[in-house]
């Protein structure tokens, strides 16, 4: 590793201690790096640009956040709600079983776990806390770990990400998380049911079953928005990419048929999805440059090298790419390690046999994980803003489910099949 590099990642982690964007430190990592090496400073936008260009999914992570900034401000999350609460709302611990299914639902429409957190999780806290049903501190756990569920269940930003990294098929990668969101999601309630149990929470009044239709109507049509995206894809009607756009005129056009999205609140939607998405391109962009240094010198052939020589099984490696996951997850954001990171290890993937699709899964379950342990929580930190709940505390409540998404990582780690089974069924070649 030459000096130039070790100057980047020093001048990287200095803007980053300093509280600066990520996305502003990879840049100034970048330069430092290029001016060390005696290059061209304009290679940087050389680099941006062709990458940026290059990158046709790319265009599918803004058009996803309008399509989950859009169902956030035209009711759509309330009606899915009625929904939850008519089907596992009577069960003891009710809010908290329907605060899970509504993450399962949404995931299915927006595929960023801050969006669901923000949104509909935001609703659920306050519904769960109103008259003291729960502590804060149980609400924002619950809310926290079940929307890491988001970006696992199709469509998936972080999925999209990878697929731009590793030149997997991003209908093969959403496909793969379908039974991975799922298992996510029953061992979440799995937890819920046992410390219901213990701590003799509350259950909502049932609704009558002449209202149910009712009920079940006002919610079908929010649910058909991934019925249309994910059988879009798999009939070849549009493309993942297509599919975001897709996405974000279905939302569009239920809000306006509920008559809720006035055009003052659809422009401030889209100003406020501008915003997260110059964020997201910008941390893209910059990882660009990144990139560039980590090639040129080669480093992802040292990571390879290293462990083919070591003679690491298949199992092994992906049981330590879990440990660098898990660890990394505690400090730096899901964009960058997915950018920065998963590059250096997707050449040793390969050389071993393993399957990109079930390493790109199993990656950003863990990065999903990461999200909620501390000391950089992000969906932890996003709930004590927007609620000014205890961050200790929800830490402390979040740790049974952190244990069980664990559990569910292991699994899948150890079953490869519970990823690829159902992209191999639908005649996709994961290999």
């Amino acid at each position: 590793m030459s000096n130039a590099i070790l100057i980047m990642l020093v001048v990287m982690g200095g803007t980053m201690l300093l509280r600066a964007p990520i996305s502003f430190g990879m840049l100034a990592g970048g330069v430092a790096y290029l001016v060390a090496k005696g290059q061209d400073v304009g290679l940087m936008a050389e680099q941006v640009l062709n990458g940026l260009y290059n990158s046709y999914v790319l265009l599918a992570v803004p058009l996803f956040i309008l399509a989950a900034s859009i169902m956030n401000a035209g009711s759509i999350s309330e009606r899915m709600f009625s929904m939850a609460i008519a089907l596992v709302g009577r069960f003891r611990g009710g809010l908290a079983y329907v605060n899970i299914l509504v993450s399962v639902i949404f995931s299915g429409m927006s595929g960023s776990a801050i969006a669901d957190a923000a949104g509909p999780g935001l609703v659920s806290m306050r519904m769960m806390t109103d008259k003291n049903r729960f502590t804060p501190e149980f609400a924002g756990a619950i809310t926290a770990t079940s929307a890491t569920i988001g970006p696992i269940a199709p469509p998936s930003i972080p999925m999209v990400i990878y697929a731009l990294v590793s030149g997997t098929s991003v209908g093969a990668l959403f496909l793969g998380g379908v039974i991975p969101g799922v298992l996510m999601a029953l061992s979440l309630m799995v937890g819920v049911y046992i410390l219901a149990r213990f701590r003799d929470f509350p259950r909502e009044e049932a609704i009558p079953m002449k209202d149910m239709p009712k009920v079940v109507l006002d919610g079908f049509l929010p649910m058909t928005i991934p019925i249309v995206l994910l059988g879009g894809i798999y009939t070849g009607v549009f493309t993942p990419t297509e599919a975001a756009a897709v996405a974000a005129m279905h939302a569009l056009l239920l809000s306006l048929y509920y008559r809720t999205l006035s055009w003052r609140r659809l422009w401030t939607v889209l100003h406020d999805s501008l915003k997260q998405s110059a964020s997201v391109t910008l941390i893209v962009a910059s990882a660009f440059i990144m990139n560039y240094a980590i090639a040129a010198e080669q480093i992802p052939d040292l990571v390879a090298q290293w462990f083919t020589t070591h003679e690491f099984s298949k199992l092994q490696f992906l049981l330590l790419c879990n440990a660098v996951f898990l660890f990394l997850g505690c400090f730096l954001d899901t964009s960058t390690m997915l950018l920065v990171l998963v590059p250096l290890l997707i050449p040793s993937a390969k050389a071993m046999g393993v399957d990109l699709v079930h390493f790109g899964v199993v990656a950003v379950v863990n990065m999903m994980i990461g999200l909620v342990t501390p000391p950089f929580g992000m969906l932890l930190f996003v709930l004590n803003a927007l609620t000014g709940t205890s961050l200790r505390g929800m830490i402390r409540e979040s740790v049974p489910f952190v244990i069980l998404l664990l559990l569910t990582l292991l699994l899948l780690t150890l079953v490869p099949d519970l990823v690829l089974w159902l992209p191999q069924s639908m005649g996709y070649n994961t290999l």
